[in-house]
């Protein structure tokens, strides 16, 4: 059994998908900063100096009665939060990503449909009479002198 797995885990389809997990991880931690550190501050700061991922609704006081200033201070004193400005920026990561793999999957079918090169013109054909190959545009057949149908 240890064989069979070693063949299966060294098989490349298999290593490619763990690379591609792996980079997509990797993506993704670059998308989540990029909404996190760059897209969202300006946009918060044309709403009016909003901070995103500060942005929740207490469901329960923890320990220390609200009001909380920050998120993290009320995670800290134990209250149970909705935290609908994170969700807005994991909604923002995720059209990110999406539209990233819209258009990788997009140049690569467009890669593959240019690789396809069209079937060539036939620049033979067979003569009715004696079944020999002639050139397309002949009129009397090389081999056997008969005359082609136009």
């Amino acid at each position: 059994m240890l064989k069979e797995f070693k063949e299966f885990a060294l098989k490349g389809n298999v290593i490619d998908m763990a690379v591609g997990i792996i980079m997509g991880a990797a993506f993704g931690s670059i998308v989540t900063s990029l909404v996190a550190d760059v897209i969202m501050p300006p946009i918060g700061l044309l709403l009016g100096k909003v901070d995103f991922s500060n942005l929740f609704v207490v469901l329960s006081s923890g320990k220390v009665p609200g009001p909380y200033s920050s998120l993290a201070d009320a995670k800290a004193a134990g209250a149970v939060t909705l935290n609908y400005g994170l969700f807005v920026n994991t909604i923002i990561s995720f059209a990110i990503i999406s539209f990233a793999v819209f258009i990788l999957i997009k140049n690569i079918n467009r890669l593959k449909r240019a690789e396809e090169a069209p079937p060539a013109v036939p620049t033979n054909k067979e003569c009715p009479f004696c079944l020999e190959a002639i050139p397309v545009n002949a009129v009397k057949c090389g081999h056997c002198t008969s005359n082609l149908p136009q």
